[in-house]
């Protein structure tokens, strides 16, 4: 079995009766006619390779149905809330998704739509995923800059330099890490609050981590190996139960563009 994942982009002005079709599908279609709203909706399809063309789907059929499906579905939104001058809410975008998800949903033969999200901005996404369609997901990323060393008092220094190498340099080295924090909701309830996430996730991990050294200014990592996976695991215990009725789903830490780890830990009350 395979999940093949297609990232779709198109723009859409509330101000046009119709939508310029546009020709770069890697940067906008349709596309814009000055400025606009952007959208990149991914959608992911779980099934198996068809064997005559090594497929799951062809991307271009993917491209075809959500600009066919998809795209009508936020026009619509859009122009209509233009004339009704609202704000377009989370719980709004959440019930949008699940329109869209009706529409796209038998459109690729024997491929199962397993996932959709909308990215809200470069740093925001809303998703709905099909081994939880209960659950709306929506994923914030922050930064923090801290400085660690990874060295096991147990091991000799030869073997602490083998495994650790550069890492193990006593005076430490600095990361700008990139920390994704993915909540859950039931869509119905009190729609997410956007702000009381940020500040939450702010005060409760970021000021505890940022400008630090990992090894001397936190005191679980005195003995404790500030590695990515050990710093996800950190970030987990810090706001599993602080979101209200929101529930935390994981947190992923990049350490480096090519570097991250996803933690997907357990409630308190588990």
């Amino acid at each position: 079995m395979h999940t093949l994942t297609r990232h779709v982009r198109f723009s859409i002005s509330p101000f046009l009766p119709q939508q310029d079709a546009g020709s770069n599908a890697f940067a906008s279609k349709p596309s814009p006619k000055g400025l606009s709203m952007f959208f990149e909706l991914a959608v992911e399809l779980t099934g198996e390779v068809e064997q005559a063309t090594g497929f799951v789907v062809n991307v271009s059929n993917i491209d075809e149905k959500v600009r066919e499906f998809a795209v009508p579905v936020f026009a619509q939104e859009l122009s209509e809330n233009f004339e009704r001058q609202e704000i377009i809410g989370l719980a709004k975008v959440a019930e949008l998704l699940g329109l869209v998800w009706e529409q796209l949903a038998d459109r690729f033969g024997r491929a199962r739509l397993t996932k959709l999200s909308l990215k809200l901005d470069p740093f925001r996404t809303l998703s709905i995923d099909s081994r939880d369609f209960k659950m709306v997901y929506f994923t914030e990323k922050f930064e923090f800059s801290a400085s660690h060393t990874l060295w096991n008092n147990n091991l000799s220094e030869q073997r602490n330099l083998e495994v650790f190498g550069k890492c193990a340099h006593p005076t430490g080295h600095g990361h700008n890490y990139v920390l994704e924090v993915t909540v859950g909701k039931e869509p119905g309830r009190d729609g997410f609050c956007i702000s009381e996430l940020e500040e939450t996730v702010d005060q409760q991990l970021i000021e505890i981590l940022d400008h630090k050294n990992l090894n001397v200014d936190i005191a679980e990592f005195k003995d404790n190996n500030p590695t990515v996976e050990n710093i996800a695991v950190f970030a987990w215990n810090k706001l599993a139960d602080k979101f209200g009725q929101a529930t935390l789903h994981c947190v992923k830490v990049w350490e480096t563009e090519r570097t991250y780890c996803t933690y997907f830990g357990r409630q308190p009350s588990d």
